[in-house]
C-alpha cells in the first residue's frame, strides 16, 4: 500500500502544493489589484472623489491583510509565496491600471477584478476542500463572500452614476 506523504499540518503534500500553486496565482493577482487600488485611490478625480477616494483606501487595506494570510497560508502548507514584483506580473490575469482617474473607470477594473480574484478563489476552495484542509476553506470562504457584496455594491453604484 503506498502511503502519502505529509507535510506539518497533516495535508498530502502533493496535494498541498497544488493548493499553495492556486494560492500563488491568488497572491500575484492580490498583489496588482491592491496596486491598482492605490494608484486609484491617489489619482482618481471628480465629483465622486471623496466617496471614492476614502473607499478605495479602505478596499486597499482590505487587500493589504489578505495578501498576508494568503502568503502565511502558503508557507503554512510548507511552499513559498511568490514575493517579486515580476512574479506578480507574470503569474497575474488582473492587469495593470495606469493612469486611471476617472471614476467609472476606476470602478469596472475594480469590479473586474474582483470578478477574477472570486474566479481563482473557488478554485482554489475546491481544490482545499477536496484536501480537507479547513483552514483555508475558511479563509477563501470569508474573502469570496466580502468580494461578492462588494461587486454588488459597486456595480449598483455603476448604474446610478
Amino acid at each position: 500500500m503506498i502511503t502519502a506523504e505529509l507535510n506539518l499540518i497533516g495535508l498530502d503534500k502533493e496535494q498541498a502544493g497544488k493548493l499553495a500553486n492556486d494560492l500563488n496565482q491568488l497572491l500575484a493577482n492580490f498583489q496588482i489589484h491592491y496596486q491598482n487600488l492605490r494608484g486609484f485611490h491617489w489619482n482618481i478625480k471628480g465629483k465622486n472623489f471623496f466617496e471614492l477616494h476614502t473607499k478605495f483606501e479602505e478596499l486597499y487595506t482590505d487587500a493589504q491583510e489578505k495578501i498576508d494570510q494568503v502568503a502565511e497560508r502558503i508557507l503554512t502548507l510548507g511552499f513559498t509565496p511568490l514575493h517579486a514584483f515580476s512574479d506578480y506580473l507574470e503569474h497575474a490575469q488582473i492587469v495593470e491600471g495606469k493612469n486611471v482617474l476617472e471614476d467609472q473607470e476606476a470602478v469596472n477594473m475594480l469590479i473586474q477584478s474582483m470578478q477574477t480574484l472570486i474566479t481563482i478563489e473557488r478554485q482554489a476552495l475546491e481544490h482545499a476542500a477536496n484536501l480537507h484542509d479547513e483552514e483555508t476553506v475558511a479563509m477563501l470562504s470569508d474573502f469570496i463572500a466580502t468580494q461578492e457584496k462588494t461587486v454588488w455594491m459597486f456595480s449598483a453604484w455603476l448604474n446610478n452614476s
